[in-house]
């Protein structure tokens, strides 16, 4: 089943290269191209999973991405959308969670390919040494970041970013205090950990499903720069900067090239989102806040 989607996918993406490459001309020439956030999560060549990525394949994803479009910054991003304005498709490149193989290899060639990155990381995973639950649920307690490699990948100009406290689904958080805990207070402790201001949160899970207004105010009153969900979706010129939506980097590489050389039936998707609203009240986080 796997075989036929692939094919199925080469096959679209193939028969519609040409088709595409004039829509991206055009949005080009009227400074309307997309600009692509791609995330991943482990760059490793053992345990291949859903959220895995072998080395090989990564450096070949990032060597293609160099040669097809402005490989750029968080903040350029942000940057390109404030301004409305955006002539060449442009791709920024974030991790979320904290995995310590990153730093084998992955780390390393992105310093040396003098590409930019967003690192997002669940605190107490990397102060506590602590493999994530779903890596357990699988047997394979996989390792995490430490605390010097985060501030080693800091000094060396990676941003890092928060990524909650617990790796919670922040869409669920019904208690105030709970939520300052995991988007404030983390954020702040992360700060003082890698000696570097935390300038962007990442929703885990990052679905529409997981994501808060309410959240999103109080990461906007923390004086943080931007949020992102992970839920598939193009950002483009003029549209509201703090809100970066992102799509997974997928090992397939067929899917990655899909999505950068913008696939039309995904453009409209996101466009004019609206995060949804939970049982905690903005006048309700202020009050926890406070305490």
């Amino acid at each position: 089943m796997k075989k036929a989607r692939e094919i199925a996918l080469h096959a679209y993406y193939y028969g519609t290269l040409p088709m595409r490459m004039r829509y991206r001309r055009r949005l080009e020439a009227a400074g309307q191209a997309p600009l692509c956030v791609l995330f991943y999560h482990r760059v490793a060549d053992s345990h291949p999973n859903g959220w895995t990525i072998g080395n090989r394949e990564f450096q070949r994803q990032m060597r293609w991405l160099k040669q097809n479009a402005d490989v750029v910054s968080l903040p350029e991003i942000q940057t390109r959308m404030r301004r409305g304005r955006n002539d060449r498709l442009a791709v920024a490149v974030t991790f979320d969670d904290g995995y310590a193989e990153n730093c084998e290899q992955a780390i390393p060639f992105l310093i040396e390919h003098e590409i930019p990155m967003t690192y997002f990381v669940a605190l107490d995973f990397v102060v506590h040494a602590r493999p994530f639950p779903h890596d357990l649920e699988r047997g394979i307690p996989l390792p995490v970041n430490t605390p010097d490699q985060l501030r080693q990948m800091a000094a060396s100009g990676i941003e890092i970013g928060a990524h909650t406290r617990t790796h919670c689904d922040v869409g669920a958080i019904a208690d105030a205090a709970t939520m300052v805990d995991e988007i404030v207070t983390a954020t702040e402790e992360l700060g003082r950990l890698v000696d570097r201001p935390i300038r962007y949160f990442a929703f885990p899970y990052g679905q529409t499903n997981n994501l808060s207004a309410a959240a999103v105010h109080l990461a906007g009153e923390q004086g943080l720069r931007g949020v992102c969900s992970a839920y598939g979706a193009y950002n483009f010129p003029g549209a509201d900067p703090f809100h970066i939506q992102r799509f997974h980097a997928d090992p397939e590489f067929i899917r990655l090239k899909n999505w950068v050389t913008i696939d039309r039936r995904k453009v409209g998707f996101g466009r004019g989102y609206t995060f949804p609203e939970t049982d905690v009240r903005v006048v309700d986080i202020a009050a926890a806040t406070i305490c």
